[in-house]
Formats: C-alpha cells, structure tokens, sequence
C-alpha cells in the first residue's frame, strides 16, 4: 500500500542535515545512510550515499531519474549466484 500524498515523502531527518552539509561544504564524499525506506529528493542529486544493504554499503550516485525512489531500490540485499546446469543435468 502506498503512502497518503497529504503525507509527502518520507525522508530520515538526519539524512537531509548531512545533504546539506556535504552540498555547502562542495566536496563529493559518501554520506552513509542506514535508511533504505527514505525517499530520493530534488535536493539529493548530484550527491553519492552510501547505502547498507545488511553487510556492506554500496555507493549509490543519486541523478534525476531516482527522484520518487528510495534508496533501498539501488542498494540489493540478496546476491543472485545463479542456476547451476550441472545439477540440472543429474536430475533428468
């Protein structure tokens, strides 16, 4: 279920002070974030986060098509290995 457009986006507090900060200070570090659920701003572009995804973060180079998304949709969880066509051939 989506959120009520009343509401607007979520976004962490915490996150949009370090946006700030890190686009008045002009250099382009990492911000981490451990908030997947925050929505991507207009104020967001041009900057990289650092997104957890559980083990490790995964810089994530916000530009304007992810405007909407969050941030847990660039950043997977899971790894795929893939399907292996060995055991596929013991089976049959």
């Amino acid at each position: 279920m989506a959120r009520a457009v009343w509401k607007g986006p979520f976004v962490d507090g915490y996150l949009l002070k370090k946006a700030d900060v890190a686009r008045a200070s002009g250099r382009n570090q990492v911000i981490k974030t451990w908030s997947r659920r925050s929505t991507i701003l207009p104020q967001f572009v041009g900057l990289t986060f650092g997104v957890y995804n559980g083990k490790k973060f995964i810089p994530v180079s916000v530009n304007e098509d992810m405007i909407g998304h969050k941030f847990g949709e660039f950043a997977p969880t899971r790894t795929f290995v893939g399907h292996s066509a060995e055991k596929k051939a013991e089976k049959a």
